[in-house]
């Protein structure tokens, strides 16, 4: 419209009275409300389910209890300084694990900064308000991107609805049933919106230096999630470009596409120094089983846009009834330009149905489809719906033909899925409300071009919808809460037995001089959580060598060998080095609604040094054998007598020497296992996802013979050598001898070890690490190479004339990533250079668009709005 037909803008009384006139900026306001709205709504969910901090119970479900909170823990003390480890390995976990690729995994957002304004002993608190603040950063960053979508091509529109649905971004059953107990992905939760605001910059040519440190930011809070909501935005891109109006010609599309592609290659190239650790941490992590993906049933999935469902194998789309209505009004809306509607409506089904096809279920998912929760893409879908919710709502309300299509494809959709094991005894109720009261809200709320009959009506409307959305979205998400406590694996909140367990590890902490081990507790990671240097550890990239040579001695592991446990055994402390184990137990009841009370005390014995010197020999291990042998063979002593082991349905006998202690190893055994006259111990096998520990059933009686009475849920499968009997005298002579042929200094620096040897040290030796690509060692002054293995173990082979071995860890990629990153910026500073070259060389009386209409500044925007509804 050309300057001389802008209407003039309406006389403003509060001027025309002398007094001082303030500006209402969408731009700020829609964010600033779709925050706020967000955080008051999780927070009351929270407060409605009573979870923890705003009730009794605890809010540690599945991984959220077992890695998210400890390794929040363990970052603070990173951060502060407190822990033996640096970036690049974490001497805590796993008996030395790395660290880098960890941080790239669960650490890198920049919200993970904050713990370190809470007290030690809160990281449930500060964890709390960590998720909440991201969940609120999402909310916001979607309802900035909807205020510059306006479909008349301009930024503006209904801040209050762009609010609104940015709220319900945040807030969608995605969020409730995943996100909130996955707080890493939520920072993809964050990214999408980000990510298609610098789409949109793309189209317009703008901001080439932001854009890319966005898309690095994204990539390095959560490189997972950063992938999926690049996709997102590149198919918002797409649509854009697709229903641009005529005047967009094919090289401007294509210039775009260029820009684009620049502008994330760059921003990727910037996160390689810790994507590219991740990457290749992932080759050498513990593979998971092979996944087959199978679709959700159409009712299942249907289901899932109700509120109230919660369920991690099919796709959680609640957006919120009054939002979805909207969102289904689009293909019906006469209001938005036909090329509009034609291609979101065209996307939203693609992508849709994209959730439920193999191959793109596997793109999605970088090509590898996930163990569990199978739709961890579903946000991406919830911000499509939400952004033609917007196209559809922001030229005003739909007219009664839309509303009453969508209405009929809601309730069309209500009923598909009635045979849906996922839909709750609250969905239908909570969702009929909020369609009432949505209805209600359009009904009260004047259309464009329609005065309204009284200023009160649509203050009303407003509110309705406001309750409407919110309300069904509170409930929502205490329902999902109290489902998911009922439903899948949590571990207690932080209390007095896990700060008992923490004051002992502290006191009796001895490293490098030996490792202390805190014992299992409820949970996982607890030497992240509690400190010392245990077995136990839980992450995505736990070494496939880890993870086997564990297995092979004994250990027990949960998550298809990504989590060792601990192993309370002596043979294996000597080993490690586990000079002082810790062990405890609850002195009342673990339950959900209260922190546990329990005692713990130390138990220290003479173990050998970290380092020990062993003879030149054959360095493999059999993860199929005997774990009594294998414990042998790296000890380097014979201490088990292994009896044949007679069977008769559920009853195993063989014969030990009288006073030696019987050990069962039964990895694949679910049930229990009782030595006569002894107390029975449980055993947990589900392979391939848990694997037993060995367990101590008690002493031999005096005639040597043992009886072990079974009792398994279904077959127990036993391994051929599934008993052996320890003969503590000759275990404490083969301490002493590693002890006086091992180091006799160790100094551990944060990713290296440095020890001094007896002179005259000939054969191997070996470092009590697991060996795992990366490990560097020498011998005396030689040059560092890549260390071997020794049954598992970091080996440094001896010639009789170095008295000192040293390794170090340097993570794999981190020196490709170092070079990616650094090119990048380089391009990014050419970037830079170019972009002001050019705005330097602009014609002087070039405007510049910057996303302010002149209308918007001079008040005569809103009527230009009203002009301007129909466009693209």
């Amino acid at each position: 419209m050309p300057p001389a037909a802008t209407p003039a803008p309406a006389p403003d009384r509060e001027a025309a009275r002398g007094g001082p006139r303030r500006a209402r900026n969408p731009l700020l306001l829609a964010p600033a409300g779709a925050g706020l709205l967000t955080a008051a709504v999780f927070v009351l969910a929270t407060a409605l389910a009573r979870s923890h901090p705003l009730g009794p119970y605890t809010r540690n479900v599945v991984d959220l209890g077992q890695q998210y909170l400890p390794y929040h823990a363990y970052w603070r003390a990173f951060l502060l300084g407190d822990t033996h480890g640096d970036a690049f390995l974490n001497w805590n976990s796993g008996f030395g694990a790395g660290f880098l690729g960890d941080i790239g995994t669960y650490l890198s957002s920049p919200f993970s900064l904050l713990v370190v304004l809470f007290p030690a002993d809160r990281p449930e608190l500060a964890l709390y308000v960590i998720t909440t603040l991201k969940i609120t950063a999402a909310g916001a960053a979607m309802a900035a991107l909807l205020i510059r979508l306006h479909p008349a091509g301009r930024p503006g529109g209904p801040w209050p609805l762009a609010a609104l649905l940015g709220a319900a971004y945040a807030l969608s059953g995605w969020t409730f049933n995943h996100g909130a107990s996955v707080p890493m992905w939520l920072d993809g939760l964050i990214a999408f919106p980000l990510l298609c605001l610098v789409a949109e910059w793309t189209r317009a040519g703008r901001r080439p230096v932001l854009g890319p440190l966005v898309v690095a930011a994204a990539w390095t809070a959560n490189f997972y999630t950063a992938y999926m909501a690049t996709l997102g935005a590149a198919l918002l891109l797409a649509v854009r470009l697709l229903t641009a109006g005529p005047g967009t010609t094919a090289r401007q599309r294509l210039a775009t596409l260029l820009r684009a592609g620049r502008t994330v290659g760059l921003g990727i190239g910037l996160a390689a120094p810790l994507v590219l650790v991740v990457f290749s941490g992932t080759r050498y992590a513990d593979p998971t089983p092979e996944t087959v993906f199978a679709p959700a049933s159409w009712p299942e999935l249907l289901g899932r846009f109700l509120p109230a469902t919660a369920n991690v194998d099919t796709p959680a789309l609640f957006i919120g009834t009054p939002a979805l209505l909207l969102a289904l009004t689009l293909p019906f809306n006469r209001a938005v330009a036909p090329r509009v509607r034609l291609g979101w409506t065209a996307l939203i089904v693609l992508v849709t149905l994209s959730l439920q096809w193999g191959p793109t279920h596997l793109l999605w998912h970088a090509g590898a489809s996930p163990n569990g929760n199978p739709y961890r893409q579903t946000f991406v879908l919830c911000g499509l719906l939400l952004i033609a919710a917007w196209l559809s709502a922001a030229p005003g309300v739909p007219r009664p033909a839309a509303l009453l299509g969508a209405a009929a494809v809601l309730a069309a959709l209500a009923l598909a899925a009635r045979s849906s094991a996922d839909v709750d005894a609250w969905s239908y109720p909570a969702a009929a409300a909020a369609l009432l009261l949505a209805l209600t809200a359009s009904a009260l709320v004047p259309r464009p071009g329609r005065p309204a009959a009284s200023r009160v009506l649509p203050v009303a409307g407003a509110v309705v919808l406001l309750a409407a959305q919110t309300g069904e979205s509170a409930v929502s998400g205490m329902r999902v809460e109290q489902q998911q406590r009922a439903d899948v694996a949590w571990a207690p909140r932080i209390g007095t037995w896990q700060r008992a367990v923490a004051a002992e590890v502290a006191r009796a902490d001895a490293w490098p001089a030996y490792r202390t081990d805190p014992g299992p507790l409820p949970g996982g990671n607890e030497p992240l959580l509690l400190g010392g240097e245990g077995a136990d550890a839980y992450s995505s990239l736990t070494t496939e060598n880890t993870s086997r040579t564990l297995d092979s001695l004994g250990f027990g592991h949960y998550a298809k060998g990504r989590h060792p446990e601990t192993l309370d055994n002596p043979v294996t402390d000597a080993i490690f080095s586990i000079g002082t184990r810790i062990r405890s137990e609850a002195t009342e009841p673990v339950r959900q609604d209260a922190a546990p009370r329990g005692s713990a005390t130390a138990a220290t014995t003479p173990v050998p040094p970290l380092v020990t010197v062993h003879p030149a020999g054959n360095a493999t291990v059999d993860p199929a054998d005997s774990a009594f042998r294998n414990q042998e063979l790296l000890l380097g002593s014979s201490v088990y007598t292994l009896p044949a082991v007679r069977r008769a349905g559920t009853v195993l006998t063989a014969r030990c020497p009288a006073g030696s202690e019987v050990w069962l190893w039964a990895p694949e055994y679910k049930g229990t296992a009782a030595l006569a006259g002894a107390a029975p111990a449980d055993y947990d096998g589900r392979p391939p996802a848990v694997r037993a520990p060995m367990r101590a059933l008690g002493t031999v009686p005096p005639g040597g013979r043992i009886r072990i009475d079974l009792l398994p849920e279904g077959r127990p499968t036993l391994p051929r050598q599934s008993v052996g009997c320890l003969d503590r005298s000759r275990l404490a002579a083969a301490v002493t001898r590693l002890t006086a042929t091992g180091a006799t200094r160790v100094t551990a620096t944060g990713h290296g070890l440095t020890a001094e040897l007896p002179p005259g040290s000939t054969g191997t030796a070996v470092v009590a690490v697991p060996r795992a690509t990366g490990w560097r060692c020498a011998a005396g002054d030689a040059e560092p190479v890549s260390a071997r293995s020794h049954r598992g173990l970091l080996a440094v082979p001896l010639d009789g004339r170095a008295t000192r071995v040293s390794c170090s860890f340097r993570p794999p990629g981190v020196r490709l990533g170092a070079a990616v990153g650094g090119a990048a910026l380089l391009a990014l500073l050419a970037t830079a250079l170019l972009a002001r070259r050019t705005r330097n060389g602009s014609h002087p009386g070039r405007q510049e668009f910057t996303g302010r209409p002149h209308e918007a500044r001079s008040g005569g925007r809103d009527a230009d709005y009203a002009a301007r509804r129909t466009g693209a």
